[in-house]
């Protein structure tokens, strides 16, 4: 068994007790953007995390022990995404990358925004012309250093 397989052993579960993301981070106690992220293989679990899910989806201990062991981060499986809803987050950075870039350095100086001391919402705005999905992404500045 490998995290792979834990990561499928969790989705299959999901859909067969028919929860939602938001209920599963209910019971892990964090939020539905950082607990999927971490199901889906891309975060590491506390012993107390892993428990509340290997409980929650009737998974084996070695499923457990694995939901704990630091994953290779990176769930793409090409450079350039082909799925349609993932490719465009990919032209989102291709098209505004820049001004991303240009505005926070504006903004900030020389440096990154971290995805380690991160955090995300994603919200359904309620919208005439359609639905519209907000994500806001706060990332801590992290300026680069001379030496």
């Amino acid at each position: 068994m490998n995290r792979y397989d834990v990561t499928e052993m969790i989705v299959a579960k999901k859909i067969q007790k028919k929860l939602k993301w938001s209920q599963i981070a209910e019971v892990v106690g964090l939020s539905k953007e950082w607990t999927t992220a971490a199901l889906l293989g891309q975060m590491t679990l506390s012993e107390e995390q892993a428990t509340k899910v290997g409980a929650l989806f009737e998974l084996p201990e070695e499923a457990i022990n694995l939901l704990q062991v630091v994953p290779y981060k990176g769930s793409l499986p090409t450079s350039v995404p082909t799925d349609p809803l993932i490719y465009r987050f990919y032209e989102l950075v291709s098209v505004y990358g820049t001004t991303f870039k240009e505005l926070i350095h504006e903004e900030f100086g020389d440096g990154i925004m971290s995805a380690i001391d991160f955090k995300m919402d994603l919200k359904r705005e309620a919208n005439p012309m359609g639905d519209r999905v907000s994500i806001t992404m706060s990332g801590k500045f992290l300026p680069y250093k001379t030496y």
